[in-house]
């Protein structure tokens, strides 16, 4: 549980990204001061920090300008939408527009898995199919994987794929 600054328990929790916290009830929230004013546009709730995120970036871009802004997202700044006018109801429409696309600005968030490339011999790849997926044996060959790919230079392992007929050795058969 995030503190606040006094040390003591809050009950909204803070976020790793600029203007957004969490909501006691798991949502996430944003809302930015409006330039020279004491007033706050509330920019919505949000299943997402990063949805809550992308609609800050908007709403900050539009108010205080490229220059000005601190971005959650400053690479995606091309991507983002444009509010229509300065009006308050503008920067906030703007803003849910581009949380709702916000997988489409920036990929899905944080906790996205990237697969690892593993480079295989030809001769694990045949061991892997000739082998029954419960096996003893295949727990094995799955097991020296790190150990032996190691051993190949990258380019051999490429070639060796290459040279292989990509229709012969498929786990499916």
């Amino acid at each position: 549980m995030n503190q606040c600054a006094s040390g003591s328990e809050s009950s909204t929790a803070t976020s790793q990204y600029i203007g957004v916290r969490k909501r006691k009830y798991g949502r996430w929230v944003t809302e930015i001061r409006e330039p020279g004013k004491k007033t706050r546009i509330w920019l919505g709730s949000y299943d997402t920090p990063e949805m809550a995120a992308v609609a800050y970036d908007v709403a900050a871009l539009h108010l205080k300008g490229a220059d000005n802004a601190r971005l959650n997202f400053p690479e995606f700044v091309g991507r983002f939408p444009k509010p229509a006018s300065n009006s308050p109801d503008d920067i906030r429409q703007a803003a849910q527009q581009a949380a709702a696309m916000q997988v489409e600005i920036i990929g899905s968030g944080g906790g996205a898995v990237v697969p690892e490339r593993v480079e295989l011999s030809a001769s694990q790849i045949q061991a892997i199919n000739e082998a029954p997926l419960d096996s003893p044996k295949m727990s094995m060959e799955v097991a020296s994987v790190g150990e032996s790919s190691a051993n190949y230079e990258g380019t051999q392992v490429v070639e060796e794929l290459d040279e292989m007929d990509p229709y012969s050795y498929t786990i499916w058969d």
